[in-house]
Order: structure tokens, then C-alpha cells, then sequence
């Protein structure tokens, strides 16, 4: 028989995200799990649903299967399709059912049992701050790190104990099995094992290096790139570098949270960047070329005369490079008037005499001047 569209399965559109994808499986799997719908077909459409949901909630097999459709893996599986066997879906099976139902053995493979303690867990991601100078973040840069990394414990080899025995309490399954009886009849619920919590076994033994952890942490030294433009709280993750998995499970991600240091002179602004210049009132007047620094060394910038505190000049290209883009922002030079607060003798004369000149013809004083006669 010809396998259905998997999106068809599931009665999602091809655009559908991964919330959709998760939602359809859930209503599916309760309406055709084996040990809660009898129907003769309720199995296959089952097994119909996990295979698709295993596909289609894996963004890389997503994409294979978007490009070249069930073909994608039948020439993995000499032409038998998708082999989920090794997919987990105890987590999501556990959230529509509840971790004490009853699954049973799957004809169909895939790794849902309740036996919680035994699966393969990836371990927990972890966060670290990391400093940057103003340049460092604006540039890029290498920065080693040193991180708490767990690995398997070597005088156990990761098991947490010597002496391994089947666990008598649940006879290896790491299930405890019990039966309740109802007036509608009885009915079996399993729980984890709580003396082997779910692993099936025992130890005579707990390690001594790791107490019973199967890991032990070692600071290890990493160095990692800080790609350019990268702004205060940005992150960069690093796989592998997170807590240890358990059972064998793969280690959680490091996540690096960057702190930019505040400039002494540029202020950001996404990928621009700001700098306030101080001018004298002869400059201003006047006009004058200043000596502006950038963060790419300096330029000469022609102030033309009579400007006033607040001009701003653009420095096309002289700002931040975007860390997707690569495209550079622009730097803002901003004019500010100083005023002097002491004159010798003969500056304050200066002065004077330019009090004398009628300076107060443009329209901005003319305003003001009506506006205080009138209300006289």
C-alpha cells in the first residue's frame, strides 16, 4: 500500500509549526493508542501518526522529507521508509496520559515505556556571562573560557556504582506493576521503580569518586569565537558544553550571555554609534575642521560656520558591523557649545564690543520679542 503524505496524517498544512505538528499528534495518539482504542485499525493508524510525527518534528528530517518525500529514507531502510525505533516519545506520551498509564510492549518500536529512569536524557543547558570591551564586541574576538564540563566518571565508567545486579524489587523491568479493581472491572497502572528508579538495576557498591552521579565535573578551557557586532545580552550557544545527560544521554548546550562594556567616548545605538564633540563659540561662528576619532581611527570633519549645539554630521560606514548582515551602521557626530565660564580682561572687552553688533534681527528673537510685548 501507498504510505500517505505525512502531513496528510497528521491533518496539518505544510507551513504548520511545531506547535500545530505536536497538537494533531497528541489528538491523534489519543484517539488510536492500541491500549486505549480496540478498533482493528486503530494500530496502524497509530503507528501512521508516530512515524509521521517522528519525521515531521525533526526540523532535518523535516527538510529531507520536504525535498524529496518518502524516498528520502527508503533507500536508508532498503526501501522500508523511516525507521523510528529509536525515537523517544515517552515525554510527550507522558503528558497526554499521565506517567503512571500502562503502555505495554509496542509492536512498533519506539522508545515509550514508562520506565522513565532508564531513557536517555540530555542534560540541562547552562548560561554564563561573559565581558567584552566596547572594541572587542564591535570587532569580534577569541575569548577563552573556562567551564564546569561534566564527564563520565572514570573509576565507574559512568555507571555510579561496582557490583551491578538486577534490581530485586522490579525484577530488572524498572516498573512496578499494580491493579486496582472496580466495579467496571480491573484496571493496571505502572510506576517508576523507586528503589532503582527506573534503571532496572542495582549496585552492591556506590562509587566513591562520584557518589553515585556516574559524573564528575572538571574545569575545561574552551575558546570560542565572538563573531562582530554582537550587542549587551546578545547570546552564542555552544553545543555540548551543558550539564551531563544521564543514561548515556548527550550533555545540554553552554549558553554565553555577552556584557558590553560602556565606551568612554561612543555610545551605541543598534549598529550606529554617537559622539557628542564640544566646540567653542568661535568655532561655531565661525566654522573650523576638527579631528573627529571613529572607532576606525580618525577623520577630518569640516564644521561649517554658524552651527549650533545639536548639529548632527553622519559618517556613512563608520559604525558597527551587523553580526547577520555584515552591513556597517553609521556614526553621529553631534556638535555641543561649549561656553566659557572665565574671560580675562580682554576677551570679556572682546565680547563687549560684539554686544554692540545687532545680533538679534534673525526671526527667533523677532518671535520672542512680540510675544513679551504683547503680553506687557
Amino acid at each position: 500500500m501507498e504510505k500517505r503524505d505525512y502531513y496528510e496524517v497528521l491533518g496539518v498544512s505544510k507551513d504548520a509549526d511545531d506547535k500545530a505538528i505536536k497538537s494533531a499528534f497528541r489528538k491523534l495518539a489519543k484517539q488510536y493508542h492500541p491500549d486505549v482504542n480496540k478498533a482493528p485499525d486503530a494500530a496502524e493508524k497509530f503507528k501512521e501518526a508516530q512515524e509521521a510525527y517522528a519525521v515531521l518534528s525533526d526540523p532535518d528530517k523535516r527538510r529531507q522529507y520536504d525535498q524529496f518525500g518518502h524516498a528520502a529514507f527508503d533507500s536508508m531502510n532498503g526501501g522500508a521508509g523511516y525507521d523510528f525505533s529509536d525515537f523517544d516519545f515517552s515525554d510527550i506520551f507522558s503528558e497526554i496520559f499521565g506517567s503512571g498509564f500502562g503502555f505495554g510492549s509496542s509492536p512498533f518500536g519506539g522508545s515509550y515505556s514508562s520506565r522513565g529512569g532508564s531513557r536517555r536524557r540530555k542534560g540541562a543547558d547552562k548560561l554564563m556571562r561573559v565581558n567584552l570591551t566596547f572594541e572587542e564586541a564591535a570587532f569580534g574576538t577569541k575569548k577563552t573560557i573556562t567551564v564546569p564540563v561534566a564527564h563520565d566518571c572514570p573509576s565507574c565508567d559512568g555507571e555510579g556504582g561496582h557490583g551491578k545486579k538486577t534490581c530485586p524489587t522490579c525484577h530488572g523491568s524498572g516498573v512496578m506493576t499494580t491493579e486496582q479493581r472496580t466495579m467496571f472491572g480491573t484496571f493496571a497502572s505502572r510506576t517508576t521503580c523507586s528503589r532503582c528508579d527506573g534503571k532496572g538495576s542495582i549496585y552492591s557498591e556506590v562509587c566513591g569518586k562520584c557518589r553515585g552521579k556516574g559524573t564528575i565535573t572538571k574545569d575545561t578551557d574552551i575558546e570560542v569565537k565572538v563573531p562582530a557586532g554582537v550587542d549587551d545580552g546578545n547570546q552564542l550557544r555552544v553545543p555540548g558544553k551543558g550539564e551531563a545527560g544521564s543514561n548515556g544521554g548527550p550533555n545540554g548546550d553552554l549558553y554565553l550571555e555577552f556584557y558590553v562594556k560602556k565606551h568612554e567616548l561612543f555610545m551605541r545605538d543598534g549598529d550606529d554609534i554617537y559622539l557628542e564633540i564640544p566646540i567653542t563659540l568661535t568655532e561655531a561662528v565661525l566654522g573650523c575642521k576638527k579631528d573627529v576619532p571613529t572607532l576606525y581611527g580618525n577623520v577630518k570633519l569640516t564644521i561649517p560656520e554658524g552651527s549650533e549645539s545639536g548639529d548632527k554630521h553622519r559618517l556613512k560606514g563608520k559604525g558597527i558591523e551587523n553580526v547577520r548582515s555584515g552591513i556597517k551602521g553609521n556614526m553621529y557626530v553631534i556638535l555641543r557649545i561649549v561656553v566659557p565660564k572665565k574671560l580675562s580682561r580682554d576677551q570679556k572687552k572682546l565680547f563687549e564690543e560684539l554686544s554692540k553688533t545687532d545680533l538679534e534681527s534673525g526671526s527667533e528673537f523677532k518671535k520672542l520679542k512680540d510675544y513679551v510685548k504683547k503680553n506687557a
